[in-house]
Order: structure tokens, then sequence, then C-alpha cells
């Protein structure tokens, strides 16, 4: 809807622009993320200290990514994705780049809110290593719950006193076997 309008640029190009800058915030984001993990393993196989303290690292990110969902901060990235994007086609021949470039900094504001809506969420499930398929299923059924619900805010209390309680598990857990 976001990419339609009469005249310009078709509203399937400019819909494909806007996915285009959302999916390249999505995979630097994600090249990062990699990059970093990969590091802190090595420092870890390399550091028995650290790899010791990891488990408890773990425990405590989790704790911290439930708490993360319960704050304003939360509150105002969950607002930004559920907002509806900007009409971004002003049609008429001279508009099209301006309405092809439109459409590509669309979809990099989107791309870049919504993974800041999802940063507590996403680094809970990295570092706890619970990324296979039902793990992930269960998390994008939550977030498009806290995106597309009317009670959107609320379900994402929810999910962030459940991911607390995870957290307090965790820790304990790495706590006892310390």
């Amino acid at each position: 809807r976001a990419a339609g309008g009469a005249g310009g640029m078709p509203s399937v190009l400019l819909s494909g622009l806007l996915a285009a800058g959302y999916f390249l915030v999505w995979t630097l984001l994600g090249a990062a993320v990699y990059a970093a993990g990969a590091a802190a393993a090595l420092a870890a196989a390399r550091l028995p200290q650290l790899a010791r303290a990891v488990p408890l690292a773990v425990g405590l990110i989790v704790l911290a990514a439930g708490a993360l969902q319960l704050t304003s901060w939360k509150a105002r990235r969950l607002a930004c994705c559920r907002r509806e994007p900007s009409r971004v086609a002003f049609g008429g021949r001279r508009a099209r780049l301006r309405d092809a470039l439109m459409a590509w900094r669309e979809g990099v504001w989107l791309g870049v809110h919504c993974s800041g809506c999802c940063l507590g969420l996403t680094a809970a499930l990295l570092v706890s290593g619970a990324t296979g398929w039902p793990t992930m299923l269960v998390a994008t059924i939550g977030v498009s719950l806290e995106r597309l619900s009317p009670a959107g805010d609320r379900i994402a209390r929810i999910i962030g006193f459940v991911v607390i309680g995870a957290g307090i598990v965790l820790s304990l857990r790495a706590i006892r076997r310390s």
C-alpha cells in the first residue's frame, strides 16, 4: 500500500526497493553478529577462564533481553514497527528517481527500527543457542503478535516476563555448575 500511486514507477518496483532496503539492514546486522559470535567463540576456545564464564554471561544476557522487553525504549521501537509506512510514490515522470530513493530510504528506516525492536529477543536466541526451527517458530509468532495484535504492547511485556524467567533459570544453572 505504501508504494502504490498513480503514474511514476510501478508499485511492484517500489515495493521491491523498499524490501531491498529493509533486508540490507538485516543482512548487515547478521554479518556483524556472525563476526562477533565467531570472535567470541574463538576467544572462549583460547581462554579457559572466559569459557567458564560463558554460561553465566548467557543467562545474564537473556535476563537483560527480557528486561528490555519491558522498557519504554522497546515500546517506542514497537510503535515504529507497527506504524503504516509512508506513502512513497508521488507519480509523474520526473518523480521516478525521487520515488525510488524514497522507497529505498523507507525500507532502510523500517529495517533499522524493526531490527532495534527485535534486538533483545534476537540476542537472547543467539547467545542461548536456541536457533533451531521450533524455537525460531515460537519467536516468530511472538514477534508477529507484538506487531500485528491490537494488544501488542501487552504481548511484548508477557514475552519479556517469559524471557526474564528463562534468564533466571539459565543463570541459576550456571551458578550451580560453577
